[in-house]
């Protein structure tokens, strides 16, 4: 004969096998999702948006780009444009770390098949995990930290973060969940670089406000 608490024991399993069996479907269906949209954009001639997203994806390699918009800053920015370029590198570093040397490793995935690409869209494919786009991570924790400083630059920094995201993704060596995923961590971590410098300039105005 069968107890009340078998029975509760039996559903209570019953259900934690139709969550994950849910589970399971939605990861299949996004990652169907995601190659269809990947092969729509693969599968589309756009011969006047190639090169320039070639161009685009190429500077943002190895964080060229924003280096470069770090040193501008610097330059040009005064004392605030030095700190705020020096916070954005060191967000960077920190970002291509976290994503190449940890997330990329927690979450392997295989890159895309360029086999069926249109032509004109040149870019060396990686060998790393295709997952997180490490481009999408530094561009989206460089433009939050620096937007931060200078919300003047919020909206062209952050058009060219997601122009940069999308080019990997029309280059052929991401798919699109890696973009979102890479975007979502340089969020986090240019945000989090954020409040931290945040906290520190509301401490040195205490320490230097007068005293009654």
């Amino acid at each position: 004969m069968t107890s009340a608490n078998d029975l509760s024991a039996r559903k209570e399993a019953d259900s934690l096998a139709s969550s994950g069996n849910v589970a399971r479907r939605l990861v299949r269906e996004a990652d169907t999702l995601d190659a269809a949209v990947y092969d729509a954009i693969a599968g589309t001639p756009t011969p006047t948006l190639d090169r320039p997203l070639t161009r685009l994806s190429d500077a943002a390699t190895y964080s060229r780009l924003w280096i470069a918009l770090a040193a501008g800053l610097g330059i040009f920015g005064g004392t605030q444009g030095r700190r705020t370029a020096v916070r954005g590198l060191m967000t960077l570093a920190a970002t291509s770390l976290t994503a190449d040397l940890t997330a990329k490793h927690l979450f392997p995935r295989q890159r895309p098949d360029r086999g069926v690409g249109v032509a004109g869209r040149q870019a060396r494919m990686p060998t790393s995990s295709s997952f997180p786009s490490g481009h999408a991570a530094s561009a989206f924790a460089f433009a939050t930290t620096v937007s931060a400083d200078f919300p003047v630059l919020a909206l062209p920094l952050y058009a060219t973060a997601a122009a940069v995201g999308y080019s990997r993704v029309h280059m052929g060596v991401h798919y699109p969940i890696d973009v979102v995923g890479g975007a979502v961590l340089g969020l986090a971590l240019g945000s989090s670089a954020g409040r931290g410098c945040g906290a520190q300039r509301r401490a040195t105005t205490i320490r230097r406000a007068p005293r009654a």
